[in-house]
């Protein structure tokens, strides 16, 4: 691909959701973070604490998964996941929206499920709202879009890398046209590589969730897998 992105890796949140990560692996996201200067690492909230210690002055930011990676908790259990999050240093938040309720059409139960976690962190971390793509049509994709700007989210995010499919060009455009210049769009699952990473961008992506940050800064490929949760 002829077109190149400049300082790809300020668009990277790095990411590692395993269940079993292990101190020495999370050691590695942020270190690998620092080195490349990466936007975000990207983690459970069980790890905010210690990746919030080891970033500590270098810029990189926290950014913690809730409600992940079902969505199907309450929104008092997602706005208290979230508050202790941002407590412990979390910058941003990626929260997964009711999916079920969504694709019911209980839009207002939608809209109040998000901006249960905006309200809970306002003034201390954005909020991105992930949609889980994968079982939504075009019409339910632009219907989140809308309830997650009036709840008064910063992102809007195709995937938790857990569910089926992940980030498309076709639903990366999609969302960018269906949000204001004001809201971001996140891109994630099966970002592997740079040509992928540039053609999210293009598509309108102003962030991508990736645990083959690595690969991506140095054009090369990964083989890492979204059944891993790993994006």
């Amino acid at each position: 691909m002829s077109f190149e992105v400049k300082h790809i890796e300020k668009y990277i949140d790095h990411t590692y959701l395993k269940p079993d990560a292990t101190t020495a692996e999370i050691d590695k996201l942020c270190g690998e973070a620092k080195t490349y200067g990466f936007y975000s690492v990207c983690v459970n909230g069980a790890w905010v604490a210690h990746c919030a210690k080891a970033l500590e002055g270098t810029g990189v930011k926290v950014a913690a998964v809730v409600g992940f990676p079902l969505g199907a908790m309450s929104s008092e259990a997602k706005a208290f996941e979230a508050a202790a999050a941002a407590k412990q240093g979390a910058a941003e938040i990626d929260m997964v929206l009711p999916i079920g309720w969504l694709l019911e059409g209980r839009h207002d139960d939608v809209r109040a499920d998000i901006k249960a976690v905006v309200d809970a962190v306002k003034g201390q971390s954005i909020v991105k709202v992930i949609f889980e793509t994968g079982f939504l049509t075009r019409e339910q994709i632009q219907i989140a879009c809308v309830l997650s700007e009036e709840a008064g989210a910063h992102f809007v995010k195709t995937s938790t890398g857990f569910g089926p499919g992940g980030a498309t060009v076709e639903h990366v455009e999609l969302m960018r046209a269906s949000v204001s210049p004001s809201v971001g769009v996140k891109a994630s699952g099966g970002v592997r590589d740079y040509e992928t990473a540039v053609k999210m961008i293009l598509a309108g992506a102003s962030r991508l969730g990736t645990s083959s940050g690595v690969a991506i800064v140095a054009g090369g490929a990964s083989e890492a897998s979204d059944a891993s949760g790993t994006y």
